[in-house]
């Protein structure tokens, strides 16, 4: 089997290693962060008042809607597919229309 070579990243891991192993006190300046991370009163303190953000992706809504599954002439999903991100949105915005003015009737 070939060995993978694997590219130099700058960091000493065998050090990084070692220092994990021994507990060390990780060494802090004040320009190193908000608080010391030898002191664990300082470390509870700041995240009992940090604010944790969302990552990427959409908000969550305040009420969830269903998931649906369902077949659609092909042309009509490209068509809205076509107009770019959102589509489902409009889609969904179509369907309300059609709801509001009585066009679901049979």
């Amino acid at each position: 089997m070939p060995k993978t070579r694997i590219k130099p990243t700058g960091t000493d891991w065998d050090r990084v290693k070692r220092e994990a192993l021994q507990d060390a006190p990780i060494a802090h300046g004040a320009a190193d962060g908000p608080y010391d991370p030898n002191d664990a009163a300082a470390v509870a303190a700041y995240w009992q008042q940090a604010t944790l953000k969302r990552g990427r992706g959409r908000p969550a809504a305040a009420v969830k809607r269903p998931t649906l599954n369902m077949r659609i002439d092909a042309d009509v999903l490209e068509a809205f597919k076509a107009t770019g991100q959102g589509w489902q949105t409009r889609i969904n915005a179509a369907l309300r229309e059609a709801v509001a003015h009585g066009l679901t009737k049979a």
